[in-house]
């Protein structure tokens, strides 16, 4: 193959290379989504704040943090982070993902020493994922964020003896909500209701 046959475009290619509606489009839903973050998170700090007795110190005084990429499975995406705690061994997290042309999604996120406090109340709290239809994560990568099989499973396609096990025995515990985008005028409501209940599971 000659360089100027790999400068080639296709039909499509040409009709998006000549066309700047698109690319500007692209960039208004990116913002919106940004300014949406935003005002989920002043919900989200009432919602810690009503429930600080059983929280850590740490997640109670983080603050959110929203940043965006463009290469995520090689497209454009939006996170919140709130709470949030990363440290090397020990991570807290609730992190809301936009990821375009996918979903979004509310993910509790524990290693270390969060893992350790909370595994026996989300142990109790396990028929709660299933009411819930909360996703495991059963990966060995836990920056991984995708819902397909190799990553996570609907808690509501397992037993309660089968949700217990992941939770004891992966040494990091994911569990995800995670919401299509045609739900996107209601998705305020939705990720708040899923932020809640995320934190409920840890409440012994």
């Amino acid at each position: 193959m000659t360089e100027t046959s790999k400068l080639t475009l296709s039909s499509g290619e040409m009709q998006l290379v000549t066309n700047t509606e698109w690319i500007l489009t692209k960039r208004i839903i990116i913002g919106k989504v940004n300014l949406f973050f935003g005002a989920v998170a002043v919900a989200m700090q009432d919602i810690v704040e009503a429930e600080r007795e059983y929280l850590p110190a740490a997640a109670i005084m983080s603050a959110p943090k929203i940043a965006k990429g463009e290469n995520y499975g090689q497209l454009p995406y939006v996170l919140l982070d709130y709470p949030r705690c990363f440290e090397k061994e020990n991570i807290f997290a609730i992190r809301t993902m936009f990821w375009w042309g996918n979903f979004f999604s509310c993910t509790l996120h524990l290693s270390g020493s969060y893992k350790t406090m909370f595994k026996q109340a989300l142990i109790k709290n396990s028929t709660a994922l299933q009411q819930n239809n909360l996703y495991l994560c059963i990966s060995n990568n836990e920056w991984e964020h995708h819902f397909e099989p190799d990553n996570y499973v609907a808690a509501n396609t397992i037993d309660i003896g089968e949700i217990n096990k992941i939770l004891s025995q992966q040494h990091f515990i994911k569990v995800a909500a995670k919401f299509s985008l045609h739900q996107w005028h209601e998705m305020d409501v939705l990720l708040q209701k899923s932020f809640s209940d995320v934190l409920h599971l840890l409440k012994y």
